[in-house]
């Protein structure tokens, strides 16, 4: 790991150069052979981290859009209420007709203590570096300020059905703990973190769980050699089942909880999901259809089997990504970049121990953008069907933009180019086959003629079985 007191050459977050070099290697240092870079941990004469103490989540605020024009609700914190322990003020369990909340936050100077943090990370203090289960905001009454015509109510409806609970999260974080104290017993110098979907708030009821194994101290460990080691350990523990070890370029264990057969990937040392878990999260929340669009799109990729990179088509990472950009590029913009307002949250050098505390200063975007759900979702299938071109642009959540696809490594021969916003390699590699590149652009296509002429969700997707399969896992 860096110094503390070195001093780094910073980049601007808002420099216009399409490839800016990075200010550590694009890739994560899973070996441990290269020099140190951001990801790598190599610390001398660590002491042993202190065990994970589990707490139920207390009562988080939920930020909102804001009401229609006239409507003026809520006040702001005064400064002298303001303090980095203090616990956003909501109803523990607001009823489904309380009104929409919102803070006002126009008026806020630069340098001013934030007012806003996406929900649940007020719970994050740098001392001690603990990753606490962020709660899911339950009140949803804003949403249906969005909510102007069929198709919406119909993603909605999905939505509400198929969405993560906070009693889905629960039980994911009691098993990453209970596993923490197990792996510490080998390693001791190691931390075990909940990743994403599922800590982004992007995840549905039948999400499986990512776990990131952080390894420091002056060890040097393979993952590979790691993973094996697990994989022989995790056989004597009672609850878990189907322990299998996965070869790959991120290698990882799969295994599953056996009293609830809850799924799990563990990988080692790969941090730039822990990132990108957050950067996500802040996205998530930062307009209320972000969640329900993406989960939308999740289950229409899914629906026509082109959510599986394992045989070729687009991660649900990918397809986040192509939802966030599709909405950081509209002529009123849903999203910004916010690696770009806000670069300081979001440093590529920030331990990573202290990745979940930044977005807690990321203030409160307020777009004016009113599409409706059902109108977000139309626009995104034209776009990808119509205006995107695939053999020219590369996807920049990062810019909030496309840039221009150029002769490299990385872009050169890909028939898809999305960009990993920390390490700048292309997330949608997997898509190597025309034939599958040419299924993918096929289904945008089709989707957008059909739903843009008939408006009903259940055109393109199996609205009533994907529910009812949801619904089983309750």
């Amino acid at each position: 790991m860096f110094h503390r007191n070195k001093i780094f050459a910073r980049r601007g977050a808002t420099d216009n150069t399409p490839y800016p070099l990075p200010r550590a290697p694009w890739y994560s240092d899973y070996q441990h052979y290269q020099p140190e870079a951001a990801n790598s941990f190599n610390f001398l004469n660590i002491e042993r981290l202190p065990p994970y103490a589990w707490q139920p989540s207390p009562p988080t605020f939920a930020a909102f859009p804001p009401p229609p024009a006239g409507v003026i609700r809520g006040r702001k914190r005064h400064r002298n209420e303001y303090n980095a322990h203090a616990v956003k003020r909501q109803r523990l369990n607001p009823s489904p007709a309380s009104s929409p909340r919102w803070i006002p936050h126009n008026n806020l100077a630069v340098g001013e203590p934030p007012m806003f943090a996406p929900v649940g990370f007020e719970h994050f203090h740098s001392s001690p570096p603990i990753t606490e289960v962020l709660s899911e905001p339950q009140n949803l009454t804003s949403l249906q300020v969005f909510v102007k015509d069929k198709l919406s109510g119909q993603m909605v409806e999905l939505f509400e059905a198929c969405q993560q609970q906070t009693s889905d999260l629960d039980r994911k974080e009691a098993c990453r703990a209970r596993l923490q104290g197990d792996i510490q017993k080998q390693f001791p110098e190691s931390r075990l973190y909940l990743t994403g979907s599922s800590m982004s708030g992007l995840g549905c009821r039948s999400s499986d769980a990512d776990l990131c194994l952080v390894i420091k101290g002056n060890r040097r460990c393979r993952p590979m050699d790691v993973l094996r080691q697990l994989h022989k350990d995790f056989r004597s523990l009672s609850y878990l089942a189907r322990i299998q070890l996965i070869k790959a370029k991120v290698p990882i264990l799969k295994f599953k909880e056996r009293s609830s057969f809850l799924e799990f990937d563990l990988n080692v040392n790969n941090t730039v999901g822990i990132r990108n878990t957050f950067l996500l999260r802040t996205y998530a929340y930062a307009d209320i259809r972000v969640r329900p669009l993406v989960l939308v799109v999740k289950k229409w990729a899914g629906h026509h089997q082109i959510n599986d990179a394992s045989k070729g088509t687009l991660s649900s990472y990918t397809l986040v990504l192509m939802v966030l950009h599709y909405l950081q590029t509209l002529e009123q913009p849903v999203l910004p970049s916010f690696q770009k307002t806000h670069p300081e949250c979001f440093d590529l050098l920030m331990d990573i121990d202290e990745v979940p505390d930044g977005p807690k200063h990321v203030r409160l975007f307020t777009s004016t953008n009113q599409l409706s759900l059902g109108e977000l979702l139309l626009g995104f299938l034209r776009y990808y069907a119509t205006r995107f071109s695939w053999d020219k642009q590369v996807i920049s959540v990062r810019q909030a933009t496309t840039l221009p696809k150029t002769n490299s490594k990385e872009w050169r021969n890909k028939f898809i180019c999305v960009e990993e916003p920390f390490e700048g390699s292309n997330v949608a590699r997997a898509v190597h086959e025309k034939t599958k590149f040419d299924t993918i652009k096929k289904c945008f296509s089709e989707s957008y003629q059909i739903l843009n002429e008939r408006k009903d969700l259940v055109s393109i997707l199996a609205l009533r079985a994907i529910i009812n399969e949801e619904l089983a896992t309750r």
